[in-house]
């Protein structure tokens, strides 16, 4: 996946807004008020996605490409390595999880707000 394709993707989803809160390198696309994935805009050679705690210590024992989220709060959050052999299926896969969580913890009020 380039980084095209990964902007494209996440913006297909309802209520996603791109922004740049950490400086002009890093990308951050958030569900609300609240992030869902960020990376390097400059490097792109990987990714941090929000994942359910008991999910991301499998997806880490079963495959290199998957670590602890790098400056974020390890339980929560991975860091998806680009280019190392992730299938594109199981990216999007995890873009669509991480999505998911973020918009499912967001007030009943906002999340109705969202179309789709």
């Amino acid at each position: 996946m380039h980084i095209e394709d990964f902007r494209d993707y996440c913006l297909l989803k309802p209520g996603v807004t791109e922004q740049t809160p950490f400086g002009p390198d890093t990308l951050v696309f958030k569900v609300g008020s609240k992030i869902f994935a960020l990376t390097d805009l400059n490097i792109f050679g990987s990714i941090n996605l929000k994942c359910d705690p008991e999910r991301a210590m499998e997806l880490r024992e079963q495959h290199e490409y998957v670590r602890p989220g790098y400056h974020m709060n390890k339980k929560h959050w991975n860091t998806v390595l680009i280019g190392t052999g992730i299938p594109s299926v199981q990216l999007r896969e995890l873009i669509d999880h991480s999505y998911d969580l973020v918009r499912a913890s967001l007030p009943r009020a906002v999340r109705e707000g969202i179309e789709g």
